[in-house]
């Protein structure tokens, strides 16, 4: 059924306290009424187009509107209820000539259904007498152009740092080697080695009736046939790499770094339907954007004691290369989670060598974990230092040490010592498995709010070095306590349910209608995100695992559809992407660094997205909840 055209008093009644109304006398205030005009937008219909001629403004009563530029495809701001469209006509009502005819590519549509009423300009020339409303037009004038300046500045700045160039799509086949150096399954190791030495190249393909075999590289040389002294005549075949990975040329770029990163090679065949079409290798794909980066990686492949120091700001540079490349953000973090990971692992391997010199031989088998955003896979920056140890003995003493020999290289390294004190080089945080047993039992049992914000870092936890064998009993033990654990994912959910993630339903568009003007990004939506992702994965048997491997597993057990899971990592990602440029920002000024972003440095897009964002991960929070009826 259509819906009813108010009357004019049920109008004014509606906008009796509007700034542009407030004041009027009834009589005067129905009579400016009268020539006003009530409509009513269905949703997606246009309100205005950048080319219709201005004869007064549109105030909107209900609903939503956006203004959109580039035929469409951006949204330049939203406009809510109370707010105003059309200021762009006010120099026609102020009798000011318009000369230039400007070609406008802009128009306004309804988000959804939009009530509005239209006050034309003899209306709103008769309200200028009244210095408030010159002061709200006025007012409202300025936010939008402070609002859309501060846009347009943020365009100019980033087409300045990126050279003006497109986001970064280049393609494998545009940095790769086209000239494949290759033998077959039956050259000799020797042919090998002397292709490769001909060729001046570090690796060769082993290639039979066109179809990719294997792949031989120096390593593997020295590795497989020097150090053991096997016989140069030895068939190829004996000693490549089997079905090595490969990549599509089609492929982009950022997607061949993360393979090579992610697998620990530095070699990666171009397959297209089964034929070779090229090789590229690290030194390729690095040397194409920036040679220097090489260095970068050499230090943090051979960082030792006295360079472990200088390997921060290694690391700090490739992230910067990443993110001004425009490399999506999941891949980033997937590329600087293993560049990291190799540094702890460094650590760790020092921090057994040192007590090995000091005379204490390893006393049997141990497993070490990394936890919070190490663990989760979204360390960008070396923070401060969360980690555990297993081991399989009863030797504590030894492992003491080695724990504090793993913390001491950890600072070495620039992670600062964790202020919770949550590292091995704690009684607290390292133990044999009936130490651990013991533990995770009394966090579940007494579950006071410290026992739970233990046990909320402690479940962010990744393998990192170790024991395979030890992992996978300490897993079991782990899988075996959560058995009938439901009052503890009870207490977990009731502590989460004292920090929702916000819903800025307002538009977040100027500093003058602000009710907040920041957020902390990571107290008030990354933590509550995690925090539910965890209970909802604890919940349905899933103890560890990165946020990502999480989602997809909750979808494999069908707790998520797959439009939700899209949603849930697009929103995680938009967020993720905010926080990190924010951070990266604040310490190349030397700023304190901080979660907290105001809005009024948003772009219009990422505002949006912001409020989108937010939106996706509270109906998680809330997906969460409805699991113990809180």
């Amino acid at each position: 059924m259509a819906k009813q055209k108010p009357s004019n008093k049920e109008l004014l009644e509606a906008v009796q306290f509007h700034p542009f109304f407030q004041g009027l006398d009834s009589v005067t205030a129905l009579s400016l009424m009268e020539r006003c005009d009530f409509r009513i937008y269905e949703k997606n219909s246009i309100l205005l187009h950048g080319q219709d001629p201005r004869i007064g403004l549109i105030l909107v009563l209900d609903g939503m509107a956006e203004v959109l530029i580039n035929e469409g495809n951006e949204v330049l701001e939203v406009v809510q209820k109370g707010e105003l469209i059309g200021f762009s006509g006010l120099a026609d009502c102020l009798g000011a000539m318009n000369t230039v005819k400007a070609e406008v590519s802009f128009e306004v549509k309804a988000g959804k259904e939009v009530e509005a009423l239209f006050i034309p300009f003899d209306v709103i020339t008769k309200r200028l007498d009244d210095p408030a409303v010159r002061n709200y037009l006025l007012t409202q004038v300025s936010a939008r152009l402070k609002d859309v300046y501060g846009s347009l500045a943020e365009q100019v700045k980033l087409a300045h740092e990126f050279g003006e160039e497109k986001a970064f799509m280049t393609r494998v086949q545009d940095v790769m080697a086209e000239r494949v150096v290759s033998i077959t399954p039956k050259s000799s190791v020797q042919e090998a080695a002397k292709t490769m030495a001909e060729e001046r190249t570090s690796s060769v393909l082993v290639i039979e009736n066109e179809k990719l075999c294997g792949i031989i590289t120096e390593k593997d040389m020295v590795g497989r046939v020097v150090a053991k002294g096997l016989p140069h005549h030895l068939p190829a075949k004996e000693i490549m790499t089997k079905n090595p990975i490969v990549i599509s040329p089609s492929a982009y770029y950022y997607d061949a770094i993360s393979l090579i990163f992610s697998e620990e090679i530095k070699h990666l065949p171009v397959v297209e339907d089964g034929k070779v079409m090229g090789m590229v290798t690290l030194s390729d794909l690095l040397r194409k954007k920036n040679e220097s980066v090489m260095t970068t990686i050499k230090k943090i492949q051979h960082a030792d004691v006295s360079e472990l120091s200088e390997v921060k700001e290694a690391v700090y540079s490739l992230i910067d290369l990443f993110l001004r490349e425009k490399i999506p953000i999941f891949k980033t973090l997937e590329m600087t989670t293993k560049l990291l990971d190799r540094l702890v692992i460094r650590a760790v391997e020092l921090a057994v060598r040192e007590l090995k010199e000091e005379g204490y031989a390893e006393r049997g088998p141990f497993s070490f974990y990394v936890m919070g955003s190490s663990g989760r896979g979204e360390q960008f920056m070396l923070t401060d230092q969360d980690h555990f140890l297993v081991y399989d003995s009863n030797d504590h003493d030894y492992f003491r040490l080695l724990g504090g020999e793993i913390t001491n290289y950890l600072e070495k390294a620039g992670y600062e010592r964790c202020k919770g004190l949550m590292m091995c080089s704690e009684a607290n945080w390292r133990g044999n498995l009936v130490d651990w047993q013991n533990r995770l039992r009394t966090w579940m049992l007494h579950s006071t709010n410290t026992n739970l914000l233990l046990a909320q870092n402690f479940f962010s936890y990744r393998f990192l070095i170790g024991s395979e064998d030890l992992h996978m009993r300490f897993e079991k033990m782990v899988e075996e306590l959560l058995h009938g654990s439901k009052i503890f994912l009870y207490r977990l959910a009731q502590l989460e349910r004292e920090h929702p993630i916000p819903d800025l339903d307002q538009p977040i568009r100027s500093l003058f209608k602000l009710e907040r003007k920041s957020m902390d990004l990571k107290k008030e939506a990354l933590f509550p995100y995690h925090h539910s992702l965890q209970i909802l994965a604890l919940l349905h048997g899933i103890p560890t695992g990165t946020p990502l491997e999480k989602i997809d597993a909750l979808l494999d057990k069908g707790v998520f559809s797959p439009s939700f899971v899209q949603d849930v990592k697009d929103a995680v990602e938009q967020l993720l992407s905010l926080y990190i440029k924010h951070r990266r920002k604040q310490a190349r000024k030397g700023e304190e660094l901080t979660a907290n972003i105001h809005f009024l440095q948003l772009s219009t897009k990422e505002k949006e997205a912001l409020i989108w964002s937010l939106k996706v991960l509270r109906e998680l929070q809330n997906n969460t909840w409805s699991n113990f009826s809180i």
